[in-house]
C-alpha cells in the first residue's frame, strides 16, 4: 500500500518526533535500557527473621484455652531490578496463616508486620511497619497475602550487587510475645476452635 505524499509527511513528522522525545528525554531511554539489561548478580536475600516469624496473643495466661489470636508468615517471595549505579528496586509478597483461637473478643484484628533492609550480617537500612487488617468472619483460620512492591536499596556503584543486602520480615511483636517465640514453645495445630 503506497502512503499519498501528505500522508507521508505527517507519518515522518510524528516518526520524528517520537524519536527526538526518547533522545531528549533521558528518562525514557533508561527505562528501555532497564527493560533490556540483566541484573547483574542475584537479588538480596529474603528471609523471615526467626523470632518474628510466628505470631500468638493470649488472653491471660499462656494456656490453649487463653489462645485469642495466631499468626505465622508461611512464604515469602521476591522480586528485583537494577543495573548500572542504579538503587535496586525491590518487591516482596508476604504470605500468612492466621487463626482465631478460643479466647478471641472479636472477628475482627489489626496486626502488624515489618520489611527491613540491612547489610548483609551489618546494620540496618532501614525498615518499615505494615497494617494486616484480618477479618475471620468465613472462618477461625484464614490465609492471607499483603504485597510491599517499592522498596528501594541504594547501592554504593554498579560493582555493588543484591547479595550485599537482606531483607528480612517479621510479625511486629511485644516484648512478652518475644520472649514467647524465643523460648522454643509452639501452638503448632490445625484446627483452633
Amino acid at each position: 500500500m503506497m502512503l499519498t505524499t501528505p500522508l507521508k509527511s505527517c507519518a515522518l513528522f510524528v516518526s520524528v518526533l517520537m524519536l527526538a522525545a526518547c533522545t531528549a528525554d533521558g528518562g525514557l531511554k533508561k527505562v528501555n535500557r532497564a527493560a533490556k539489561e540483566r541484573n547483574p548478580a542475584p537479588c538480596p536475600n529474603v528471609l523471615v527473621l526467626q523470632e518474628a516469624g510466628d505470631y500468638i496473643e493470649f488472653a491471660g495466661e499462656q494456656k490453649i484455652q487463653n489462645v485469642a489470636y495466631t499468626g505465622e508468615i508461611t512464604s515469602v517471595e521476591t522480586s528485583c531490578r537494577y543495573y548500572d549505579d542504579l538503587p535496586i528496586e525491590a518487591g516482596v509478597k508476604v504470605s500468612f496463616a492466621l487463626g482465631k483461637g478460643p479466647a478471641a473478643e472479636s472477628n475482627t484484628k489489626n496486626m502488624q508486620y515489618f520489611v527491613a533492609v540491612t547489610r548483609s550480617n551489618r546494620e540496618l537500612i532501614a525498615k518499615e511497619t505494615f497494617d494486616l487488617p484480618v477479618n475471620f468472619k468465613r472462618g477461625d483460620i484464614i490465609t492471607v497475602s499483603d504485597v510491599v512492591d517499592k522498596i528501594t536499596i541504594p547501592r554504593k556503584d554498579a560493582g555493588t550487587s543484591g547479595t550485599n543486602f537482606e531483607i528480612m520480615v517479621g510479625f511486629v511483636l511485644t516484648k512478652e510475645q518475644a520472649i514467647y517465640n524465643r523460648s522454643g514453645k509452639s501452638l503448632k495445630f490445625p484446627d483452633l476452635k
